[in-house]
């Protein structure tokens, strides 16, 4: 049975929750093992406030880049059919026949770090959708008033997303624009896919 995306429970756990989503994305309920789920909340929240306070700057490059590795090691160890990739910087890009566009190809999902309201923030990248959009899952399910085209609420599809974003807003460097990546030197991408499947980054033929 496959599980609906599910919402974040404090301002901060947007990271953790889209790495828990990207697991519920890929499997059946009856198929995630609980040492994943334990193992995301475990390293989610890691940093701190300026106030000292654990947790209340959200989830780092360092414990996502670490997550991807730790699944890959997970994975060949325990024989759970999942294959994680970290692009980060340059690489963090969405191009139209790129590494994250051949992942969702494959059906696979991808978390990334954007902008929202100006503040970081983690999605879940899980469909390409005609028109140039990309489906994605945000944690943060509000209801925002998009001013504009690119940006649009979707319903009816807990399973996989909740917004429809144009590719090329995921790829404005500024930090204005919702759900714009933003500069380079801060972008995060990790790619999730089950190894049934083609892995991340291996494009599909025409």
């Amino acid at each position: 049975m496959k599980n609906d995306l599910i919402c974040q429970s404090s301002e901060y756990d947007c990271g953790p929750t889209t790495l828990v989503n990207g697991i519920r994305y890929l499997f059946d309920r009856e198929e995630i093992p609980p040492a994943i789920l334990k193992h995301i909340w475990t390293m989610g929240n890691d940093t701190f406030s300026d106030a000292g306070e654990l947790g209340k700057h959200g989830t780092s490059k360092a414990s996502m880049c670490y997550m991807a590795c730790w699944f890959n090691a997970y994975a060949k160890g325990c024989g759970f059919p999942l294959h994680a990739e970290f692009l980060e910087d340059t690489s963090a890009v969405v191009e139209k026949e790129g590494t994250v566009t051949a992942c969702l190809q494959s059906g696979g999902c991808a978390l990334v770090r954007c902008f929202t309201g100006k503040i970081p923030h983690y999605v879940l990248l899980t469909k390409l959708l005609p028109g140039d959009e990309i489906g994605l899952f945000d944690p943060y399910d509000e209801h925002p008033d998009f001013q504009g085209e690119g940006r649009r609420v979707v319903t009816g599809e807990p399973k996989a997303m909740n917004r429809a974003v144009r590719r090329e807003y995921l790829n404005l460097e500024g930090r204005d624009q919702d759900y714009a990546m933003g500069p380079v030197d801060t972008r995060e991408i990790l790619l999730m896919q089950r190894t049934e499947a083609k892995r991340c980054g291996s494009k599909t033929k025409e």
